[in-house]
């Protein structure tokens, strides 16, 4: 592959990249579907969220809600439950690594 081939293909698969997170930034999902794709019970999704660990959405919306991002805490969370953490610990990590990642892509924008 040409040179020129390979740029206009990085450039084109950094264009679906943007697309992607566009709609990742716009994903709101049930707490049903959440527990579906997560395989974590809505009960221990309630508690959690009873916990402040996780958050809804939308507040001031009955129905529990939840975007991308938290969706994302969720799956950490879970893996490192299942590598023997508390839930406290858990959260604290994901929590850290969380800001860790946003204080770097930060740094990128200015």
């Amino acid at each position: 592959m040409k040179k020129s081939q390979q740029i206009i293909q990085n450039q084109t698969e950094n264009e679906n990249i943007v697309d992607d997170n566009a709609f990742l930034n716009k994903l709101i999902v049930g707490i049903g579907e959440v527990s579906e794709i997560t395989g974590i019970p809505q009960r221990q999704l309630r508690y959690w969220q009873d916990k402040g660990i996780i958050k809804t959405y939308d507040k001031n919306c009955s129905v529990r809600r939840f975007n991308y991002p938290e969706i994302k805490k969720i799956i950490l969370i879970k893996e490192l439950l299942d590598e023997g953490y508390t839930l406290e610990t858990a959260a604290q990590k994901v929590t850290k690594r969380l800001q860790l990642i946003q204080e770097t892509f930060s740094k990128f924008k200015k």
